[in-house]
């Protein structure tokens, strides 16, 4: 049955820039420590609209879009408690992927909280073995709102991360045909959000945009020459940052509350289909006297067997 998309023309629109990747060094990375994450490229604002989904949610499918609007009511009573997300969160988050995706099997590579406000200096924890620091791990901490066009996932490496994953989480599985890796978004400060996510229709991407640009997670962040050294990229994960395209249609669901959740994907292994979703952290100014944002991701990857 043909969709009848104009729909899409009813919703309300708004005017923000979104930072897309300029034209720069050849080497492209991203460099994570506690509170500060830092790219070797250079990115610039471009002013897009964006249409606000909030009153034709379910228009949206994530064959098509490549992301939905959940109803996720949640446990979690503190979300700054990380014993509480440790003990529940994430297979709270797995049951919601598991019941959207139809999928057999999900497992969550990680969560991590974002901010609009201000982050606190935070000393690196100590092993107890002499007193020396822990090295920073890119998990369960507080980072700022990643404010540039791109996806969490480099298409080229995904199928190999996915089959190294089954294969330590699924010992003696019987295999799977179809993979998605996805992010679950929650905001649970109150809304309206003066800094929220917006996402980009898969249907206006084309397959051959994306730059990859490789994730290093460090103690401290090199500076100047340091962050174009010699270094062995090929190893590490990483993103798909994009060049700005004046075709890409973007969307956000504004004034979102702690029991919902926004699901994207970053990579669906079936390309015949929406699969992937390149988003940004983006100033709203729809509304005034909005409240810092506060938000929880959670990383997951969905089986087909």
């Amino acid at each position: 049955m043909a969709v009848d998309n104009s729909i899409e023309e009813t919703a309300r629109t708004t005017q923000a820039n979104l930072n897309y990747l300029l034209p720069g060094p050849d080497i492209n990375r991203r460099f994570v420590s506690a509170g500060v994450e830092v790219n070797t490229g250079t990115y610039g604002p471009y002013p897009m609209t964006i249409r606000d989904g909030r009153t034709i949610l379910e228009h949206f499918s994530f064959d098509r879009h490549g992301f939905k609007l959940l109803d996720a009511p949640t446990k979690i009573a503190d979300f700054h408690d990380k014993t509480e997300i440790e003990a529940e969160y994430q297979d709270e988050v797995c049951e919601y992927v598991k019941q959207a995706f139809g999928a057999d099997v999900v497992y969550s590579q990680g969560w991590m909280l974002r901010t609009s406000g201000n982050i606190p200096k935070k000393e690196p924890e100590a092993d107890g073995e002499g007193g020396e620091k822990k090295p920073y791990r890119h998990y369960g901490g507080l980072q700022p709102a990643a404010g540039e066009v791109h996806i969490d996932t480099e298409p080229s490496r995904q199928l190999a991360y996915a089959k190294k994953l089954y294969e330590r989480v699924r010992p003696g599985g019987p295999g799977f045909k179809r993979f998605i890796m996805s992010s679950f978004w929650r905001t649970f400060s109150p809304p309206p959000q003066d800094c929220t996510l917006a996402v980009c229709d898969a249907r206006s991407v084309r397959n051959d945009e994306g730059t990859p640009n490789v994730l290093w997670v460090v103690d401290k962040i090199p500076e100047g020459d340091g962050m174009f050294a010699p270094m062995d990229d090929d190893a590490q994960l990483a993103a798909a940052i994009f060049r700005h395209n004046p075709d890409h249609r973007w969307w956000y669901f504004s004034k979102m509350e702690r029991d919902e959740a926004l699901l994207f994907k970053f990579h669906d292994s079936d390309n015949s289909v929406g699969w992937r979703v390149p988003h940004s952290a983006f100033w709203d100014s729809s509304f005034p006297d909005a409240n810092v944002r506060e938000s929880i991701e959670c990383r997951t990857t969905a089986f087909f067997e």
